[in-house]
């Protein structure tokens, strides 16, 4: 197999660093690249429906959140990682296109809940599938059983990073 660049950077460092074992860059240099070919497929793919990966985020995190298709801001930050500051800003813009509404939470008197609206669920719906189509292609080059083995070794390693970190996004923690 020709070396790619992540191969070719371990090789360089380790003539450099003959005492250090670069073997884990193989991994994680490697996957970040990925991501970066993923993050860019997904903007174009997202883009076609006006939105971004950000405003998908929120979106998806209220369709599958299940009726009625609601969630508190900090749930939602909480799940997608980002700021306060960053949620209400995607919040704003999605408010804004009529993509979701804010609401006050009956159980809360200072709470406010976020809905996913019919059109946002739409549009949203849309999106999804035509970016499952994009990663689908992604994957083609691989087999049912690669594709398997892959996805339990990243989640694997995802699980081990939230623990280091403290998170945890999974969907099962998407409570009011």
């Amino acid at each position: 197999m020709d070396q790619d660049w992540i191969g070719q950077i371990v090789e360089r460092w380790s003539g450099l660093e003959p005492d250090v074992d670069f073997d884990a860059y193989l991994v994680t240099g490697r996957l970040s690249r990925i991501s970066t070919h993923i993050a860019r497929r997904q903007e174009e793919v997202f883009g076609r429906f006006g939105l971004n990966r950000g405003e998908v985020g929120v979106l998806s995190a209220l369709r599958t959140a299940g009726p009625p298709h609601l969630l508190s801001p900090t749930r939602l930050f909480k799940g997608l990682m980002l700021s306060s500051a960053g949620m209400t800003s995607r919040l704003d813009r999605l408010e804004s296109r009529g993509l979701v509404v804010r609401q006050a939470d009956p159980a809360d008197r200072r709470g406010i809940l976020v809905e996913l609206t019919p059109k946002g669920r739409e549009l949203v719906d849309a999106a999804v599938a035509a970016n499952t189509e994009e990663e689908r292609a992604l994957l083609a080059g691989l087999g049912p059983k690669d594709v398997e083995a892959l996805a339990r070794l990243l989640k694997d390693l995802l699980a081990r990073l939230e623990d280091l970190d403290g998170t945890d996004s999974g969907p099962d923690r998407a409570t009011r």
